[in-house]
């Protein structure tokens, strides 16, 4: 069966958030990420090389079609396309705010990169934290190349789109840290297990309304912290240090 050129224009038409949006659907591309992503969520159409369904003899998706790698090629969005591609419907998570109040959570404030919100994904996967809050300002998760940047972390992470104003006035009870350069040294500062960590944009930190409801204000000092160095931490690898700092007090 070889893919029709509508298909291929569907699958590359994903690129686009509109469309993504009204079909519900979102791209992921190469066998690591579909492979983690199969039987997760509904595979609506998986597209691979006769090599990659050999290693399968059971494919849970509503549609497969064979292709060549030139076929795949056409289809993918990819510079280099790898073996398999699959459309997945996007999951409704509901959303808990009370979360917090019983688990370490992650909060992005207007966080605008791909990558950056693809590897923070990564990195709450890997610390086992499993819901992320994201202002509505915060760039799309199903985005291809935030899908790409997750390497497989988002069937395990759930991500929730809310205002954050509103969710922080619901928990004000609970322990809701920030990262500003005024902070108070993280390594210095007690720490607890759950509660919210908000990260903020590449460029701005977190925004001033947002600033206002952040009740432990936390601060990754450099080293030595007389010696001049970068003006500022990306936002990926600053929660990485973060959440390391959690963990390890557990």
């Amino acid at each position: 069966m070889s893919i029709s050129h509508s298909c291929i224009k569907y699958i590359r038409s994903l690129d686009q958030k509109k469309v993504r949006r009204t079909e519900k659907v979102f791209l992921a591309e190469g066998p690591k990420i579909v492979g983690d992503l199969l039987g997760k969520f509904e595979c609506r159409l998986l597209v691979a090389t006769e090599e990659w369904l050999k290693a399968y003899s059971r494919i849970p998706a509503h549609e497969v079609i064979e292709v060549s790698e030139e076929e795949l090629s056409r289809a993918s969005l990819l510079r280099t396309p790898q073996q398999v591609l699959g459309v997945f419907t996007q999951p409704d998570y509901a959303l808990d705010p009370t979360l917090p109040r019983r688990s370490l959570c992650l909060a992005l404030d207007g966080v605008q990169d791909p990558g950056n919100l693809g590897t923070i994904i990564r990195v709450a996967d890997w610390f086992g934290i499993e819901d992320i809050y994201c202002s509505l300002d915060t760039v799309e998760v199903y985005n291809p190349k935030v899908i790409q940047a997750t390497m497989g972390a988002i069937a395990r992470i759930r991500t929730h789109y809310t205002s954050l104003s509103d969710l922080l006035m619901k928990l004000q009870d609970a322990p809701i840290f920030g990262t500003f350069l005024n902070g108070n040294n993280i390594y210095e500062e007690p720490l607890s297990p759950n509660g919210l960590i908000i990260m903020g944009n590449e460029g701005n930190g977190i925004s001033p309304e947002i600033a206002k409801l952040v009740n432990r204000r936390l601060f990754i000092p450099n080293y030595p912290t007389d010696r001049l160095t970068s003006e500022s931490l990306n936002v990926a690898i600053a929660t990485s240090i973060i959440c390391a700092e959690f963990r390890r007090r557990m």
